[in-house]
């Protein structure tokens, strides 16, 4: 069963109007179809009206019938605003990094789903247990802004303790790496951008 957020960004791209309105300018019918891609009628009628998402390779056997391909059902349509509610119940909670043998911190997207962001929106949570990361580096600029406890930002040579309601601005292009700092857990906001 897909989770609310998950569902809302698939329902984004209306993958089945898209399918409908392929079939009907082929004056094909759900039959016809069906035999074109060895798909029942039926499910092909659910994944039209919404209620059942194709898996990829289920899409590229439609996609194929009518010579597009997968990029027709996922590109955004002209002059879309690009609105995207997360609820928390739906955010996946991740280790970072990724590989760590032992994570230092725990991260939650803000903004998945919207595609061609401007912006990256993380929750991040440092457990007591936590350990400094190692010092990485990206395109773009960073904010961090510290919920709870206290962080150590060390940006180049510069080592920076932020406290509660404190925040950061840096150009991430320089090296850098947090640590937790004091017994109890640090949260925070970063917000990453792309040049």
């Amino acid at each position: 069963m897909l989770s609310e957020t998950l569902e809302t960004g698939l329902q984004h791209y209306q993958i089945g109007p898209k399918i409908r309105a392929l079939r009907q300018q082929k004056k094909l019918n759900l039959v016809t179809l069906g035999e074109h891609t060895g798909l029942s009628p039926g499910m092909l009628s659910k994944i039209e009206r919404g209620q059942m998402f194709p898996t990829l390779p289920t899409l590229l056997r439609i996609a194929l019938v009518f010579s597009v391909g997968l990029e027709h059902f996922f590109a955004e349509p002209a002059n879309t605003s690009k609105i995207a509610v997360v609820r928390k119940k739906d955010r996946c909670h991740l280790p970072g990094p990724a590989g760590a043998s032992s994570p230092h911190y725990f991260f939650e997207s803000l903004d998945y789903p919207v595609n061609d962001r401007k912006l990256q929106g993380f929750y991040v949570h440092f457990p007591a247990t936590s350990t400094p990361t190692d010092p990485h580096r990206h395109d773009g600029a960073e904010l961090i802004y510290v919920i709870s406890g206290q962080l150590a930002v060390i940006v180049g040579e510069e080592d920076v303790t932020l406290g509660e309601g404190d925040s950061m601005y840096f150009d991430s292009g320089n090296a850098h790496s947090y640590r937790r700092k004091g017994r109890a857990t640090c949260t925070a906001i970063v917000v990453v951008t792309q040049d």
